[in-house]
């Protein structure tokens, strides 16, 4: 399929890495991974790895030296190095442009009503008197412009006297919607323009921290709704331009409009299940799409869950899993675990994908797993 010699360049070695790694495998296509942690989830299974700071011009500028294809795991990288990169002939998935916009969420919400894709209103601040001269605003949820991730950089201010929780820099602020759902949609497009998509799923999120705990799919909602999150999402891939897999996250409100809340430009965890539930992973189909191949076949030949396995509260240190015997003992559960040796309060640790024909049996894996498989230390 590739030259002998082919290498794609990955910047970032984290779980969502590591799993791009196992579908690379399948499609005997060379990996070379960069992160700045030795012992990064992609750090024993790339068939290279570097140890270096994907934010350093330099570092990253060096590394893509011998790749063709340049990606991403994670949307926080140096942009200008990728830059010059791509102008002296490499290819780079997604553009530094789109992770331009995607990279602040100033400039993405911006983008959103400049194209009039469905959002929330929002008011963009500079500092906390800024959020101060629009408490009327509130209840509102208050995002870093930059470098928030895995529910850093979001903050709920319910009232003035939430002030002092408030981010002095450039942030936003974004109305608190009264949504029914959470709901989302992966969608692919290669640079050919092929786009497809994954069907829609439910996300829970977990209540204080601000990630994802588990998600079903597809999502409970009817056929118009599943129908308008796929379109609202091929809408966001095409204005975007991107090549790659974009995660369309959305709220679903009570009145049953959906408005996106963000987007992630890469593999998401409203995606891990496809692994085990649909013809062709969110894994697989990224790669397809970066590198120019035809998209797969998205349909799901189960319902299916996804429970992120977390780090439990008051526990740190080496990673301890217990109840994994009572988890593998039931039909349709699939542990993924992401090789990290250290575990802390809510690290993400690994995550289960449950599969099952009936969705009250589904449910009731569900629970079980929840209750019985644990990270301690």
């Amino acid at each position: 399929m590739f030259s002998k010699n082919f290498k794609l360049g990955l910047l970032g070695g984290g779980q969502l890495g590591r799993m791009l790694l196992q579908a690379a495998i399948d499609l005997d296509i060379h990996v070379k991974a960069l992160d700045p942690d030795p012992d990064a989830p992609c750090a024993k299974i790339a068939p290279e790895f570097v140890v270096g700071s994907f934010l350093d011009y330099d570092t990253v500028y060096q590394f893509g030296q011998d790749c063709e294809v340049i990606t991403i795991e994670i949307e926080n990288v140096n942009l200008e190095a990728l830059k010059k990169l791509r102008s002296e002939g490499k290819k780079v998935f997604p553009q530094p442009e789109v992770l331009e916009i995607i990279q602040d969420k100033r400039i993405q919400k911006q983008f959103y009503l400049d194209n009039n894709l469905p959002t929330s209103d929002f008011i963009l601040t500079d500092s906390v008197e800024d959020i101060s001269k629009n408490l009327d605003f509130l209840p509102a949820f208050n995002k870093l412009g930059k470098g928030g991730y895995d529910g850093r950089g979001v903050q709920k201010l319910s009232s003035e006297i939430d002030l002092p929780l408030a981010f002095t820099e450039p942030s936003l602020l974004e109305k608190a919607i009264d949504f029914d759902k959470e709901i989302a949609v992966i969608v692919a497009r290669n640079e050919h323009g092929e786009i497809k998509t994954f069907p829609t799923v439910e996300c829970v999120f977990h209540p204080v921290y601000n990630l994802v705990e588990y998600l079903f799919a597809p999502a409970a909602v009817n056929e118009s709704i599943h129908e308008e999150a796929k379109q609202i999402a091929i809408e966001t891939a095409e204005k975007l331009g991107i090549v790659g897999l974009l995660a369309v996250e959305m709220f679903l409100t009570k009145e049953g409009k959906i408005l996106i809340n963000e987007v992630a430009p890469r593999t998401h965890n409203s995606g891990h299940h496809t692994i085990r539930a649909n013809h062709t992973s969110q894994f697989e189909q990224h790669l397809r799409a970066v590198l120019g191949l035809p998209l797969g076949d998205t349909i799901a030949h189960s319902k299916a869950a996804m429970v992120n396995l977390l780090g439990e509260d008051g526990y740190s240190g080496e990673a301890k899993y217990v109840g994994m015997d009572e988890a593998l003992a039931i039909a349709g559960v699939y542990p993924f675990l992401y090789g990290k040796k250290i575990t802390k309060p809510f690290r993400k640790m690994g995550h289960v994908t449950v599969v099952d024909e009936n969705l009250d049996s589904l449910k009731e894996k569900v629970n079980i797993v929840k209750e019985k498989l644990k990270v301690i230390a």
